[in-house]
């Protein structure tokens, strides 16, 4: 397994954010993590990547305490992407995804063959090989998400923390997203928005509400009509087409 939650809790500001978790997280799959706003998701993926160290509860990441691992060390083995990436300064696409190899260096170490060399085989898996001599500011989000992907992949993790990473891409551009992500043949921890796209991608999703799971399972067992009622307080009707779960919302 990669993550063995036991008991996790988190507050901030004095406010409970994460109520008594316990799941476990096993490698080689794609994860959702679903839920309305404000549930504790994003907080739930900080923790796990040590973005949040104050926690109470334990946390066993490959077999050894959270708490006892070097952040250092925790991004060789874990890459996080986010929804939003902005880069105020003017660097190159290739730039960008060489900054991924810094958990591999001492800080006067400087970029060799070999970093340069799996930064572009990473610009090569997400397509983006014709872009790594443009300025990273000068894309659309669809390619600086691609290009944030690629940075995270030249981390070589084998797990990969992915904190609502659809969120500002149209609809092709997400769907080539997760199709990327879905086909790395890696641990994918991901908090989403969509249903639908959670329900086309993920093998095992974990529904939070309020600071707590409150579901989990395949996205078949998970999203029905009563769950995802109880759960968003929405109507639906859950359908299959062509193979793939549909979620329709009543409008309000």
């Amino acid at each position: 397994m990669k993550y063995e939650i036991d008991h996790l809790s988190v507050s901030l500001s004095n406010k409970d954010i994460l109520k008594e978790l316990s799941l476990t997280l096993p490698k080689n799959q794609f994860i959702g993590i679903i839920g309305p706003n404000g549930s504790g998701k994003s907080t739930l993926l900080k923790t796990l990547y040590k973005g949040i160290k104050d926690y109470s509860g334990h946390i066993v990441f490959l077999g050894k305490d959270l708490k006892s691992w070097k952040t250092k060390d925790i991004a060789k083995e874990n890459a996080v992407v986010a929804q939003l990436n902005e880069v105020n300064f003017n660097f190159t696409v290739l730039d960008i995804v060489l900054m991924g190899r810094e958990p591999h260096k001492e800080w006067w170490q400087v970029n060799n063959v070999e970093d340069l060399e799996t930064a572009l085989d990473s610009l090569e898996k997400v397509g983006m090989t014709k872009f790594k001599d443009d300025y990273f500011s000068h894309l659309s989000g669809g390619e600086k998400q691609r290009v944030i992907l690629a940075r995270a992949l030249a981390q070589k993790a084998e797990c990969l923390i992915l904190d609502e990473p659809t969120n500002h891409l149209d609809v092709k551009n997400q769907l080539e997203f997760l199709s990327l992500v879905r086909d790395l043949d890696l641990t994918i921890i991901s908090v989403i928005h969509d249903l639908n796209l959670a329900a086309n991608y993920c093998d095992l999703l974990y529904v939070m509400k309020n600071g707590e799971i409150c579901l989990q399972g395949c996205p078949e067992t998970v999203l029905t009509v009563s769950n995802i009622k109880d759960v968003f307080e929405v109507d639906c009707h859950v359908t299959t087409i062509d193979e793939q779960l549909q979620i329709c919302y009543k409008i309000i």
